[in-house]
């Protein structure tokens, strides 16, 4: 199959990565692997890009956008759409991001089969101004009707999707294995920090991860221990600063870590801490259970249904709760490393990779 894919950042990840490039950095090249040519279309912002035109297998294509939040992904998607009908790269388009349903129209005009994958309900995310909002509703509808098909990598937002549109679409999850991090002490030197010493985040600093939970509620815990931080905002924020100005001399901000450099602080970490008001299904937690790290997270749907009874969780936008969690962590680490296996048993039994790309041939084949 000829298949080209947008709607990521940048693969391999860079500055404002997010699950969506973890997503094309593990499928596209399985999918190569299986024979099938793959042609990814990166974004290049006016300071961030990665300069290449081959990662393992899979073609590259660079295109420019501007750098302000939701329009990026607007001009970025319009542009890839004009090239692959005026270039006939692709039979077969994946896109991520059911903001970018309304490309799906045109694709399909021109004989293009179209695939969406969807993460979550994005309208009810709260980085987004009600204008935002309102496009994503709409964007919703399109999603719901005019692909081919849409792959939901969590069952509650396939559920939502289906009581809503009264129709069936497919459930494709996330894989969880990583390779063996090779020297994992390298990278806690250079931020100075010691195995097991430190509670860790990953992730976008945007409202709906929950940061403004965490911060205040890891300040009031009973632990010696550091917080890091990984990550940033994808575009400049009020909020990030709000973050910024939270921390002390505790709370680390080493920014944004990619590849090997950040499985190897998540496997060294005392824990992982997940506060989210929306999620996907997050391929970092997935990651965190892979490695058999302890996890706390907040108990949102999504949340709960990849951990299932493997982490502890407290209670959704409740600072005192999580304060409650991590006190918790601390008198009871025993049976947090006990956890741990089991969510390792359940992520490499469940969420894999190679599995992943399989079923999305089986649905691009069929559909």
């Amino acid at each position: 199959m000829r298949i080209a894919a947008f709607g990521f950042r940048t693969i391999p990840p860079t500055k404002g990565a997010a699950g969506a490039d973890k997503f094309a950095l593990e499928l596209f090249p399985r999918l190569v692997k299986l024979g099938h040519s793959v042609v990814a279309y990166n974004r290049r912002y006016p300071d961030v890009f990665v300069d290449i035109t081959n990662y393992k297998g899979v073609q590259v294509k660079t295109i420019k956008t501007v750098r302000r939040s939701g329009f990026d992904t607007l001009l970025h998607s319009f542009k890839c759409t004009w090239d692959i009908i005026v270039n006939n790269t692709a039979d077969i388009v994946h896109i991520q991001n059911g903001g970018n349903s309304i490309w799906a129209l045109p694709l399909r005009l021109f004989g293009k089969k179209v695939f969406i994958s969807q993460d979550g309900v994005d309208w009810k995310r709260d980085k987004w101004p009600w204008y935002g909002k309102l496009y994503l509703k709409i964007s919703a509808y399109i999603t719901a009707h005019v692909p081919n098909q849409i792959i939901f990598d969590n069952v509650i937002a396939k559920r939502l999707f289906e009581e809503r549109f009264k129709k069936q679409y497919r459930f494709i999850p996330f894989g969880s294995e990583v390779e063996p991090v090779k020297k994992p002490d390298d990278v806690l030197n250079k931020h100075n920090l010691e195995k097991g010493g430190y509670y860790l985040f990953v992730g976008r600093f945007i409202p709906d991860k929950g940061l403004h939970y965490l911060v205040p509620a890891f300040k009031a815990a009973k632990t010696n221990k550091k917080l890091v931080l990984i990550g940033g905002s994808p575009n400049p924020s009020p909020y990030e600063q709000e973050i910024f100005n939270m921390g002390n001399e505790s709370i680390i901000f080493p920014g944004f870590v990619y590849g090997e450099d950040v499985n190897a602080l998540m496997l060294n970490s005392y824990c992982y801490i997940q506060p989210s008001d929306v999620e996907g299904l997050s391929p970092v937690v997935l990651t965190v259970m892979g490695l058999n790290v302890p996890l706390i997270v907040s108990n949102i749907e999504e949340n709960i249904y990849v951990v299932e009874d493997t982490a502890i969780k407290f209670k959704k936008g409740s600072i005192q709760s999580l304060t409650e969690q991590i006190n918790y962590c601390e008198e009871h680490y025993p049976e947090m490393l006990e956890l741990a296996k089991h969510a390792q048993q359940r992520a490499l039994s469940v969420f894999n990779w190679d599995k992943v790309a399989e079923e999305h041939v089986r649905v691009f084949s069929e559909n």
